[in-house]
């Protein structure tokens, strides 16, 4: 099973919100998912108040070897938490 940290769309039409979850590749966006592992709001005015995250969840899960999706990485390298990862990996 290869597992993903990746975006599920929610909110309304022209008005998306994002949930972070860990699931299965396999699994359609939307659809089932393993666990939620942080939020990301891209109409909040505030960098902060965009992304919220459950770091050691995520930390965990990449520990056993999920992969994060091209735009879940970009967040992560934004809010420093891929480098503190990084670091540990070594």
């Amino acid at each position: 099973m290869s597992v993903k940290l990746r975006l599920a769309r929610y909110g309304a039409k022209k008005n998306p919100f994002y949930r972070i979850v860990v699931a299965d590749s396999r699994r359609p966006r939307d659809g089932r998912f393993i666990e939620i592992v942080g939020t990301y709001d891209p109409s909040k005015k505030d960098e902060k108040d965009k992304v919220t995250l459950k770091e050691d969840r995520i930390l965990e899960w990449l520990g056993k070897g999920a992969q994060a999706t091209e735009t879940v990485e970009n967040i992560l390298k934004k809010s420093g938490l891929l480098k503190r990862f990084e670091g540990t990996a070594s």
